[in-house]
Order: structure tokens, then sequence, then C-alpha cells
């Protein structure tokens, strides 16, 4: 896993968040007089204890706002969940623990990454669905929300179909796999905070500002976070986005279980 910080925290995290802020209320101000957009933050990659997992979840406690955080089965143990429960009140109603593949492995021989692509059979995706849920429904208990992240943001019509007969309340996925309609609510991510590809830092926040932009002319605002790539300026730059979000009103966070009751 590449654990390498996107170019764009090569930037003064103070002087990012300024663009970012005043990308939001730019964005914002066009909206019709009284409209409220929801934004939701996913964490993916979930499992093992570390000090960026600790620092990332302490963001979100002090600002009071709500996280999604896609668990990967294999990676939990019984010994790592209770660790991570000793650092953080898991039961509070901030935390949205979901489903992250099974082992987070890569099963295509060719071509894009997938866990649950299509290389596997029917069986063995439902197979593997059912270990994963098992496990963390095990360890979590009533803590444990039946969403389903798929590793690399995008799975086969067969996972789909799988997640709709074993009862899935939802799946999330990237922006760019809506052109595959999914069976269930889509709470698709469409602005990327680490795993960014520019390699020049201010083609990268000039980007980010687009993403911003796009996502609330869409009214759909869901940004995704990978804590092994948070190096200082990121974790700077993510308590400075969370307090900005924090005290717009015009921004309402959420989590996946009150997204999908939202009329």
């Amino acid at each position: 896993m590449d654990h390498t910080a996107s170019s764009i925290y090569r930037i003064d995290p103070h002087i990012a968040l300024a663009s970012v802020e005043e990308t939001i209320t730019t964005a914002l101000s066009r909206l019709p007089h009284g409209v409220t957009v929801s934004v939701f933050f996913r964490a993916d990659d979930i499992g093992v204890p570390s000090y960026n997992f600790y620092a990332m979840t302490d963001c979100f406690t002090r600002h009071n706002l709500p996280l999604c955080l896609a668990v990967v089965p294999a990676w939990l143990t019984g010994a790592r969940w209770e660790a991570i429960r000793k650092r953080v009140n898991t039961s509070l109603p901030l935390w949205c623990w979901h489903q992250h593949g099974w082992s987070h492995r890569n099963h295509e021989p060719a071509g894009k990454k997938y866990e649950f692509g299509p290389s596997r059979t029917g069986p063995e995706i439902e197979t593997e669905l059912m270990r994963g849920r098992i496990r963390l429904e095990s360890l979590l208990g009533d803590e444990f929300s039946p969403f389903f992240t798929p590793p690399w943001n995008r799975c086969s019509p067969l996972t789909m179909d799988a997640l709709t007969r074993l009862q899935y309340s939802g799946i999330s996925r990237s922006r760019g796999e809506q052109k595959k309609p999914a069976p269930l609510p889509d709470l698709y991510i469409n602005i990327d905070l680490h795993t960014r590809k520019e390699s020049d830092p201010h083609a990268s926040l000039h980007n980010l500002c687009g993403e911003f932009t796009a996502a609330i002319d869409n009214a759909h605002v869901g940004i995704m976070l990978h804590h092994q790539r948070m190096d200082r300026p990121a974790l700077l730059f993510l308590d400075g986005l969370l307090r900005i979000i924090a005290a717009q009103p015009r921004l309402k966070a959420c989590d996946f279980n009150q997204l999908i009751r939202s009329p």
C-alpha cells in the first residue's frame, strides 16, 4: 500500500485552505436561497490502529462531525478492535462503521484492480461478502452498519446482485462508476483528498477546488480520505476543512444512515 502524501500537501495548508474556503463560499452563493447541501466523509482501509488513524478520528471528534469508516474485515481482529475502543468512543453517533470488501486483495489478472470484479463467480463473491459481514457483525455488534464500500471503488454487476440479496442498505463507489447503475442507494464519492495523482501541487489544488465546485453544484459532496497517506500538512488541512464545514450553515454533514433517510 502506497503511503506517499499527495503533492497538494507541499503547499502551506493555510494557503490551500483559504483557496478551498473561497471556492466553497462562492459555489454555495450561487445556489437558490435556503438550499442546503449534504456532505459526508468516507475513510477507507480501516482496521489497523495507528497514530494517523487516531489523529484522523480525533479531528472528527473535535469538530463533532460524522465519519463513515470503511473497515476491511480481514484486517480487523478482536485485539485491534479493543485497542480502537480504548482510544475512540466507537458507539458515538459520529461513526458509521461499515464493510470494505473482505481482504482488499486484487483478483483481476489484468486491467483495473477489483476485489469483487468480472473474473470472480457469483458464489465466490457471495461467500466472501458474507464472510466479511459476519466477522464485522461479530466484532462490532450493533455498531456495524450494513453499507458496502468496494475496494478501488468499483465492483461487478454480480456483486451488486449479491449485495441486494443480502439486504445491504447501500453502496459507496466513485463518481466515475455512476454510468453503471446500482440497485442500491449509491453514496458515491466525488472529492479525493489523499490519493491524488497530480505531480504539481498547484495543479492539484486547482483540481481539488474544481471538484468542490462541481460537487456543490450537483448538491452531492462525498469526500474520500486515506489516513495512511496523511502527513502533518495533510492532517492540518483536514482539521481546517472540518472547521470550515462545521461553520458553514448551508452544508449539512451526514453519515450514510442519515443520507438514505433524507428526502
